[in-house]
């Protein structure tokens, strides 16, 4: 029993220890699990969604108000002492009130309103919210594709400050490797003192590069934990790598009229604008006549529908068909007509607006990827030679014909050619996912 305690306690003692190995364990994501689990924890689509679903609400809202209309009133009114009136009744000259002395009045009806027939007021109104509910399907996607390429630019961004990690850390290893080969010359009097300065100067710089390089992966891996909602203490590791994605490009005329059909902005506008059509037929209603019918039934004590009154409980009931036509409104109708015509004069604008736009993005996007993969050809071209002339400098150096100026700047070429490939990389895969964002794939 006391070895099996030992144990216990011992187990308790490691257990934090064993809770920050596992708090220290990176998450392993590809762009695509990135992507899923920061639309699944974005609050911006949340709240899309239940915009959405307050205007499937509306909808219920507007199709009530062409249905019957039935309400259980009930009330009470207490009025002041009155004089009783009455007449005497021939020919025993008894006195019938007619008009009894009830101060404590109560009143319970079950009522009914019908609107037929509204001039296409409330259809109109009915239609404009189903159009706003299968609108709302379309602001959502422009939230994931927004939020899509948003993480995609993040993610992207912490491979690339990872890859310059690796970079700027093996140019310092390089720088190192040289700073010992040139005090080991010094010492045996093959150089002087300043070239050793050089270098250590040289080697401070890289470190500092290091240390930068190091901070903007520490942002950059802040802002896509952001994005997709994990911890903001927990390390991410992106497995996808930096390659030349194969291109997704096709003729201009092909990409615009794709962009068209599949931009859910575009079908955000289509619907609302015609959205706003309906609500211009609703406000044109205004100037026609509206016909409702009613009716209820009333259980009261007094009934003032019964004479004479009298105070004990009398059901009654009525029904009635009312015609209501707006002679003067003082020009609210046409005002109102006015102002949705307006607005769906805007919404048209917008459209057009869209398509003269969305051309010039999908060229933008086109050319960006373009030049983006070009620049890869002349980055790898870059990486060689400097790798190239880094060796040979090298061996110049040893044999003793170049100096260790030549060398750093063998290695300055060197890292920059290398950080200008890893930008090169990044700048297509951002490049591709922009156009994919402006065509709405």
């Amino acid at each position: 029993m006391k070895r099996m305690l030992t144990v216990a306690a011992l187990l308790v003692g490691l257990l934090p220890c064993g809770v920050r190995l596992l708090a220290d364990e990176p998450l392993r994501l590809t762009l695509d699990e990135a992507i899923r689990r920061g639309l699944d924890a974005s609050h911006r689509i949340a709240e899309a969604v239940a915009r959405g679903d307050a205007a499937d609400a509306a909808i219920g809202g507007r199709h009530a108000a062409l249905l019957p209309q039935i309400a259980a009133q009930a009330g009470y009114t207490r009025t002041n002492h009155v004089d009783e009136f009455g007449i005497p009744v021939p020919p025993t000259g008894q006195l019938r009130v007619i008009y009894p002395d009830v101060p404590d009045n109560y009143r319970t009806r079950l009522d009914l309103q019908w609107p037929i027939y509204t001039g296409g007021r409330l259809d109109a109104l009915e239609r404009a919210a189903r159009i706003d509910a299968t609108a709302s399907a379309d602001d959502i996607a422009v939230a994931r594709a927004d939020l899509t390429l948003e993480i995609t630019r993040a993610y992207w961004a912490l491979v690339t400050a990872i890859e310059s990690v690796a970079v700027v850390q093996e140019s310092v290893t390089r720088v190192d490797a040289h700073l010992r080969d040139v005090r080991n010359q010094l010492a045996a009097g093959l150089v002087p003192p300043n070239d050793v300065l050089t270098v250590e100067a040289q080697e401070s710089r890289q470190r500092m590069l290091a240390i930068q390089a190091r901070s903007l992966r520490t942002v950059a891996e802040a802002d896509l934990a952001r994005l997709i909602g994990a911890d903001p203490a927990l390390p991410l590791e992106p497995v996808s790598t930096l390659d030349v994605a194969p291109a997704s490009g096709g003729a201009l005329d092909q990409l615009i009229a794709t962009a068209r059909e599949q931009r859910p902005e575009r079908a955000l506008l289509v619907k609302r604008l015609a959205a706003a059509r309906e609500r211009g037929v609703a406000a044109s209603a205004g100037s026609r006549p509206t016909v409702a019918v009613g009716g209820g039934v009333d259980y009261a004590q007094p009934n003032p529908r019964i004479f004479p009154r009298e105070e004990a409980w009398k059901s009654s009931w009525d029904a009635s068909i009312t015609v209501s036509w707006p002679l003067f409104d003082g020009g609210r109708t046409r005002s109102d007509v006015a102002e949705t015509t307006a607005t769906a004069r805007a919404v048209q604008e917008r459209i057009a607006d869209f398509d003269v736009n969305i051309a010039a993005e999908i060229r933008q996007r086109l050319s960006e990827a373009e030049s983006s993969r070009a620049a890869i050809e002349a980055a790898a071209d870059a990486v060689r030679s400097a790798t190239e002339a880094r060796r040979v400098v090298g061996e110049r150096f040893a044999a003793g014909v170049a100096t260790s100026t030549d060398v750093l700047d063998a290695q300055v070429a060197l890292l920059q050619a290398q950080l200008d490939r890893t930008q090169a990389f990044a700048a297509i895969r951002f490049a591709d996912a922009r156009l994919a964002r402006a065509v709405g794939r």
